[in-house]
Order: structure tokens, then C-alpha cells, then sequence
């Protein structure tokens, strides 16, 4: 045994104690300049001056802790990156009224889960739309919302009957009398 290897400090179990803290891997990912591009167990190495096993076991531990995430993407090779924050529940928007985060957290729509969860952002954007064009028509809400919230919908068509009935509900909304007309917003109370 060598003389750096008997000075290494031991745990309280007898193990070799770590000389690399995982806030030392957390600031590789911290000084990318891309800070969208993952990172390999190699980048980790190279950066730290560590093993290949060192690296993963560190990179492997933030992952457990919910501070990376990682995956395949070949069959030897995994790469891992900080996770982007959800944002908020739409319905929880701070800028709107509770009543309307209500009604749209509430409003009848198909699906559940995730799926479910996607109409109501994108009865949601269909709100905000209005209120931001408090005149617009059927068309408008496809040209203008649904691209960007499909919500699971491989047709506007499909998408509209959904959506529609459920603004109709929300406060503030005045609905067409019939079809082809305008669609207005009012105001909240």
C-alpha cells in the first residue's frame, strides 16, 4: 500500500472517504456554456480529474437525490443534465382571478393524467387568448392556440370540440349565439 493511500481519511464504516462532494459534479453542469447540452461520465472525469467510477457513482447519487436526470442513448453509452422546472399549474396562474383558475382546474374535459392535464393548459392558452383578442372566432382560436396545445389532438377539429364547450363555462366569456360569429371576452367581474 502506498503512502497517499494509507493517509486517505476512512468513514465512520471504514470506507475510503470521498474526496470529491457531488457539489463538485453539480458545478461542472454550472459551468457549461451550453447549458442545454447533457453531459457524459467522460466530461464529468476530464473536469474533476476523477475515475470513470467516481464519476458515475457521483453523477449516479445526484440522480437519486432528484438533482440530474439521465438516460441511454446508445447501448453503451448514457448521458445526464439538470432538469428544467416545471412551471406552475396553469391554473394556478398568481395573475388571474381564483375564480377562473377554478373553473379551468374544474372545467369538464376528456382524458386524465397527463393527457388531461394538457386540455386544461390548453383551455388555459384558449382563455388567455381571448382575453388578450376579447373578439375572435372559431378560426382564430385554431390558427392562433392549437398549433402550440394539441393537448393530444391529432385534429383542430377535434381539438375545438373539446375546448369550446369548456370556455364557454369560464368567467367573463360571452359565447356565439351561432356558428361562424364572433366569440367575446367581457371582463371579469
Amino acid at each position: 500500500m502506498d503512502e497517499a493511500t494509507r493517509d486517505r481519511e476512512r468513514n465512520e464504516r471504514g470506507q475510503y472517504a470521498d474526496r470529491i462532494p457531488p457539489d463538485a459534479v453539480v458545478e461542472v453542469f454550472e459551468a457549461r456554456d451550453d447549458r442545454a447540452r447533457p453531459l457524459t461520465a467522460s466530461d464529468v472525469m476530464d473536469a474533476l480529474d476523477c475515475s470513470r467510477r467516481t464519476a458515475h457513482n457521483k453523477l449516479n447519487e445526484l440522480v437519486e437525490r432528484g438533482t440530474l436526470d439521465t438516460r441511454k442513448v446508445g447501448a453503451r453509452s448514457r448521458v445526464w443534465w439538470v432538469p428544467i422546472e416545471r412551471p406552475a399549474d396553469v391554473s394556478e396562474s398568481t395573475d388571474r382571478p381564483d375564480d377562473v383558475s377554478t373553473a379551468i382546474r374544474t372545467a369538464e374535459l376528456p382524458g386524465s393524467g397527463p393527457t388531461l392535464e394538457a386540455r386544461r393548459e390548453a383551455l388555459s392558452a384558449a382563455y388567455d387568448y381571448l382575453t388578450e383578442h376579447p373578439e375572435a372566432t372559431k378560426a382564430d382560436f385554431l390558427r392562433d392556440v392549437y398549433h402550440d396545445h394539441t393537448a393530444g389532438y391529432e385534429s383542430a377539429e377535434g381539438w375545438w370540440n373539446a375546448i369550446q364547450p369548456a370556455l364557454k363555462g369560464l368567467p367573463g366569456v360571452d359565447p356565439p349565439e351561432e356558428r361562424g360569429h364572433l366569440w367575446h371576452f367581457l371582463g371579469g367581474d
